[in-house]
């Protein structure tokens, strides 16, 4: 995979999808900037992982639901770096719950951490990408945006506005050379999917149409391709990594 910038934020970073993406990364030589609000020893341990493997990695305290902190370790990585080739909006929270019992606070924390924190990402990188008119970003969103699901009012509102706001994104930043791009992964296998007890695990899979949860590498190799110089004509563009679960 060929990349013409040097850099990356991924955002969530210290562990599941966003630690799978940022080990990718580094292996095509970007220098990852590992975002983590909490958990620190976590994005150490991705940190140092990456470097072990001869990568090339640093580590950012945020909370990218504040916009001052988010703006802030932007500027940090400009400063360091200065650039910012690419950027992954990942970081994201669930606060499953049926609509009649969820609280209004319910629903706004899912917002503010999965659509509010990607727009101020991606309001940032399109000022700072506007200066090289060259950059790519990434939304990691969900199926649930496109397909709707019982429990998750808030979780698909969140990720159905990123989906939309990633074409408005395309189209601002395209006459700079700023491509934006969705991903919507299904099931995938992670440290909140472990915990599914088997029998219901094996429920899920008899509706994937490949018979499995998908890894989170597979997640990360589209991230790549779609940051990469090899998708340099695509943007706005919704990518489906489920499995076939909904097409």
């Amino acid at each position: 995979m060929k990349f013409s910038g040097k850099n990356v934020l991924v955002t969530g970073a210290s562990r599941g999808i966003g630690a799978a993406i940022a080990k990718e990364l580094a292996s095509y030589g970007l220098k990852v900037w590992i975002n983590y609000r909490s958990g620190a020893e976590a994005a150490d341990k991705v940190k140092d992982e990456i470097i072990t493997n001869g990568g090339c990695a640093a580590v950012v305290k945020a909370d990218v639901t504040n916009e001052a902190e988010f703006v802030d370790m932007i500027k940090t990585i400009i400063d360091c770096d200065g650039e910012l080739s690419y950027l992954v909006n990942n970081a994201g929270i669930t606060k499953d719950k049926l609509a009649l019992r969820m609280s209004l606070e319910d629903f706004t924390s899912v917002i503010d951490a999965n659509l509010t924190s990607a727009f101020i990402g991606c309001r940032e990188a399109l000022k700072t990408m506007s200066k090289a008119r060259f950059g790519s970003v990434v939304n990691i969103s969900s199926i649930v945006g496109e397909m709707g699901n019982a429990g998750q009012v808030n979780y698909s509102a969140s990720k159905g506005g990123l989906n939309t706001m990633t074409k408005s994104f395309a189209k601002e930043g395209s006459a700079r050379g700023i491509r934006y791009n969705c991903i919507t992964p299904g099931f995938i296998a992670t440290d909140m999917t472990d915990e599914l007890k088997p029998e219901i695990k094996a429920e899920y899979e008899k509706n994937i149409p490949l018979k499995r949860f998908g890894e989170a590498k597979e997640v990360a190799d589209a991230v790549a391709f779609l940051l990469s110089d090899h998708s340099s004509y695509i943007t706005g563009e919704i990518l489906k990594v489920n499995g076939g679960l909904y097409v």
